[in-house]
């Protein structure tokens, strides 16, 4: 997290399709290279890719070359499962056996793409892995098909690191790996050592968590290998730009990765979509936002006063000393 490298910031891909007859005039189809273009000229220098649905019209050379051209790296990949009607019912914990083998083969053809282009990281969010209804599903057959399918996952090549991103629900109604504890039990009993957590924030709002508690709890147990930054009103995916609602969590969460030494990307995982807001201008924003917050954070982590404070549990000290920091 400290500036001994500059920091890479990604961001959702899909955001730019906003305004694409505008953007793009005449173009009939818009590619992952079409997109990562516009994404460089708000400053990403990262990107992560989802499989396959970024891989629709662009081979792996070509992205890569995309990303060359316009001063990107890959930060890593991200399965998505959901887009096909035939997850519906699970991937991982699917009733048929032949749906649950098609998701693994179709994961591993994911790793393999992220090892040919040189990546190490594949997050996955299983948001079809969950239920409805009471009596829908045998808990306890669901739990060992999935840990059986993430250990088979995490084997398939030990050199590639597996982040599993937990969310409560959507689009099922209760997920499998709702919060940072039920993930961190999964971890366990995968045992694999190349298996981590991916935390987004509005994601741990949602889940009812303090962000930097929810870190400090993974990298105990576990790894972060993964940081989806946003905001949120907490009762659900908001998507709101960085820094919106929770400016003083988000900073306390910036301070903890400091202290654990988190030096990955920031994955922006906002939704300009929802107000039809200019992607690159959001983009920018995030930006701008989380690089006035790291400063801030920069200087909480080594403040002796505040960490006397926090010592106390002297609320009323630490916020004076947070506040004057924000708004000095």
């Amino acid at each position: 997290m400290t500036d001994r490298n500059p920091p890479r910031f990604a961001a959702r891909l899909n955001a730019f399709k906003i305004g694409a007859a505008d953007y793009w005039p005449g173009k009939n189809t818009v590619t992952t290279s079409d997109l990562l273009a516009r994404a460089a000229t708000a400053g990403l220098n990262a990107a992560d890719l989802n499989y396959p649905d970024h891989f629709e019209h662009d081979r792996p050379s070509d992205l890569s070359r995309t990303l060359d051209d316009n001063g990107m790296v890959l930060n890593g990949m991200a399965m998505r499962y959901y887009t096909d009607p035939g997850y519906k019912l699970g991937a991982f914990t699917h009733p048929d056996a032949a749906v649950r083998r098609a998701a693994l083969d179709e994961t591993k053809r994911g790793l393999d793409v992220l090892a040919e282009m040189g990546g190490n990281l594949m997050t996955l969010w299983m948001g079809q892995d969950g239920f409805d209804y009471s009596f829908q599903m045998d808990y306890a057959r669901a739990w060992d098909h999935t840990i059986a399918a993430m250990a088979e996952v995490a084997d398939h090549n030990p050199a590639l690191d597996i982040a599993l991103e937990y969310k409560p629900n959507e689009p099922r109604a209760f997920a499998l790996m709702p919060d940072a504890a039920t993930t961190l039990l999964a971890i366990t009993e995968i045992g694999r050592k190349n298996t981590g957590v991916t935390l987004d924030f509005a994601h741990v709002l949602y889940a009812d968590e303090m962000p930097a508690f929810a870190a400090a709890l993974v990298a105990r147990h576990s790894r972060i290998l993964g940081v989806h930054l946003n905001d949120g009103y907490s009762k659900w995916d908001n998507g709101l730009m960085v820094g919106a609602v929770h400016p003083i969590q988000t900073i306390e969460l910036l301070v903890e990765l400091e202290r654990i030494g988190y030096d990955g990307a920031l994955y922006f995982d906002t939704f300009p979509d929802h107000s039809g807001l200019d992607p690159v201008e959001e983009a920018r924003t995030n930006i701008d936002v989380v690089g006035r917050l790291r400063k801030i954070a920069a200087d909480l982590v080594s403040n002796a006063d505040l960490q006397s404070a926090i010592a106390r549990q002297d609320a009323p000290r630490a916020m004076r000393l947070v506040q004057a920091a924000m708004l000095s």
